[in-house]
Parts: structure tokens; sequence; C-alpha cells
């Protein structure tokens, strides 16, 4: 059972690591698919924006849509559209089919997700479960990581095609993995629809989305231009700036990991412990920025405190909304693709206004609301509390 239960979880983890590097590697390529098409970078960049904003909009309804269909046909059927949408891409003549190829598939990106994370954590026992679902984030995370990097070698050493023919075999395998491993996952007792948006009647489900928000912000607002920092006030460039952003990635797969014991042992302390934390290393950012070396052991707690964040995030929301967890997870996916746009913008603010060294003081204010309204939950919704009531 134990063995059956890891193949499961490792094949989810390949799935989610095929979709987010179909999201992310693009990036890696911008460039080349803005000279391969005669565009602008800009233009190009709706291959990244608009996948978002599918996913942002399909995230709380389509994993609801899909919520009573047999899990493994529903997981064929997002993995096919990706590897078909990938096939599409390598053939596209021009950058209007290219941008359908891509944003078709991406208002399915939540649906497999969000069912990849509620599948980990319903195969194992509910203490557990946190260290299940941080094994499928792990394929999120590398997804995130390893997708740019890998894209942009592929496509400089080879060519533009055979970047997406990469996606389309990280795809493939999921697909055939699944198709061949995966047993058949009826869903036994199927939540009613009007049952798992009932979850949006309670406060406690909105604190947790504000949580999520709040704590994706919070994260973007500097990671979203850690590039520049390093450029400009670290002083970082050309290869040894990619060596430190791998760097940050790796540190991110540990954390991920991580995330997921810590959870498992005190769930409560380590929600409480994050914003903490991470206001901490914000602060230490200010004094270690320009220096070289200690800024490399600042990236390194950023890594995994930034992977802690996803886990933690994901966390909350699934506990405040333990009745519908396909429809909680497909919050959990819109609500930190919110927090992305809202953090990004924020900093960029910061960066304007005050300079770049800056960025962190968008962070730090994300981090106390955060803070704020994990207090305010735990205060309104403790175990005495709701005796007393």
């Amino acid at each position: 059972m134990a063995k059956r239960n890891n193949l499961l979880i490792f094949i989810l983890t390949i799935g989610v690591f095929g979709i987010l590097t179909t999201e992310m590697g693009v990036i890696g390529i911008l460039p080349l698919i803005a000279d391969h098409f005669h565009i602008s970078v800009s233009n190009a960049g709706l291959l990244v924006s608009l996948f978002a904003l599918a996913v942002a909009i399909s995230g709380p309804i389509l994993p609801l849509l899909f919520s009573g269909i047999n899990r493994k046909k529903v997981m064929l059927f997002v993995l096919g559209v990706f590897v078909l949408g990938n096939i599409i891409s390598i053939f596209a003549s021009n950058f209007t089919i290219l941008l359908i190829a891509r944003t078709i598939p991406a208002f399915f990106h939540p649906v497999y997700c969000s069912l990849a994370l509620t599948v980990a954590a319903t195969s194992v026992s509910k203490e557990e479960s946190p260290k299940a679902v941080s094994k499928v984030m792990l394929g999120v995370t590398a997804g995130m990581v390893l997708g740019i990097p890998v894209s942009n070698y592929i496509a400089s050493e080879t060519s533009l095609e055979m970047a997406i023919v990469f996606f389309t075999i990280v795809n493939a395998i999921a697909f055939i993995s699944t198709l061949l491993f995966v047993p058949s996952m009826p869903v036994k007792e199927r939540v009613s629809y009007g049952t798992q948006l009932s979850v949006l009647k309670k406060s406690s489900t909105w604190l947790a989305i504000l949580t999520i928000i709040f704590i994706g912000s919070a994260i973007s607002s500097v990671n979203s231009y850690i590039a520049v920092y390093l450029e400009t006030i670290t002083n970082i460039s050309g290869k040894t700036l990619s060596l430190v952003l791998l760097l940050l990635g790796l540190a991110s797969l540990i954390g991920t990991l991580a995330g997921g014991k810590l959870l498992t042992k005190n769930a409560s302390k380590t929600v409480i412990s994050l914003p903490i934390g991470l206001g901490i290393v914000y602060l230490l950012s200010l004094l270690t920025g320009k220096s070289t070396g200690p800024m490399m052991i600042t990236i390194l707690l950023l890594g995994m405190l930034f992977a802690i964040g996803h886990i933690v995030s994901q966390y909350w929301i699934t506990s405040a909304a333990p009745d519908a967890p396909d429809f909680a997870n497909g919050l959990f996916l819109s609500g930190g693709n919110l927090g992305i746009t809202i953090g990004t913008a924020v900093g960029g603010l910061f960066i304007s206004g005050m300079g770049t060294q800056y960025i962190v003081l968008g962070g730090l204010l994300f981090l106390i609301l955060s803070l704020a309204s994990i207090l305010l939950s735990n205060y309104m919704y403790s175990p005495k509390k709701q005796l007393a009531s």
C-alpha cells in the first residue's frame, strides 16, 4: 500500500512539474520567440501574462465542475490537453496560434494541480497529509525553478522548437504513467456544488483567502524583482547571477520538503512563524544587500521561506474548507496568482518611488497583514472559542 501511494505521489509530482514547466519555461525563451515571430518581447510576454490570467479565472470554477468525475479520467484529460497544446505550439506558423495553443490548456492548469494536491492529501493519514502534499508541491517548485534555465539552455543549444518538445515530452511521460500505473479513482462520495460553494459563506474561508493573498503578495513583491535587486544592489551579473538564482531555486526545493515536515510536526506554530521568520530575513537583506557573501546566506533563507510560504498557504485554505478540498485548492491557486499580481505591482511602486533596495518594505507590509489575519483566525476559530459558542 505504501509503495503504491509513493508511486502515485511520484506520478502526480511529474504531472505538476510538466504543467508548471509549460507555464514558466516559456519565460526562458521569450526573446527567441520574439525574434522567431518578429514581434516585441513585451508582446511575447502575453504568453506568460495570459496564461497566469487564465489560471486565476478558472481556479475557483473548473476544479469545482470536475470534482465529481473519476479522478484518473480528469488527470488524463488535462495532461492530454497540455500534450496537444504543446504539439500545436511546436508547429505554430504564427504568434496568434501559439498564444491560443498555450492559453486554452492554461484554463485546465488548476484542475490538475488542485486534484493532485487533493489526491496526495487523501492518499495518506490526516497527520501525514502535509508531508504528502509537500512532495507534490516539490514538482510545482521544480517546474518554476528548473523550467526557465532548462528551456533556455535547450533553445540556445538546439532550437526554439526543441525547447517546446521538452515541455511536450514531460507532459507525455506524466500522461503515460497515469494511464499505466494510476488506478481508477471514481469519486465515492460526491460533494454537491452547493455544499462546496457553501464554504464561501464562512468567514473563516474568506480570512484564509485573504491570508493566501497577503502571503503571495509578500513573497512576490520581493521575488519578482530579486534578479534586479542582485544586479543593482549586490552588483552580481552575468553567469554569476544565473548561478545565484539557481541557488535560490534549489533552496526552494529544500524549503518545500521542510515545510511539509514542519506542518506535520506542529502546524499552528509553523503558520505563525512563517511571516515572522520571513520578516526577519527581509530586514536582514537590508543589512546584507551590498555584501556578496552575507547576501548568499540571505538568498538561501529567502528560497527556503518562499517555498514554505506556498506550503503554508495551501494548508491554511484546505484547513479552513476541509469539506471541499478540490474547491479549496482551486481557491489556493487563484489567491496565489492574485497575490503575484498585487505583490509585483506594489514591489514596482516601491522601486520607482524609493529605489530597488526598499522593495522589502512592501513585503514587510504584506507580512504584517498576513500575521494579523492568521492571529485573528486563530482567535476567532480556536477550539476553546468554538466550544464556548
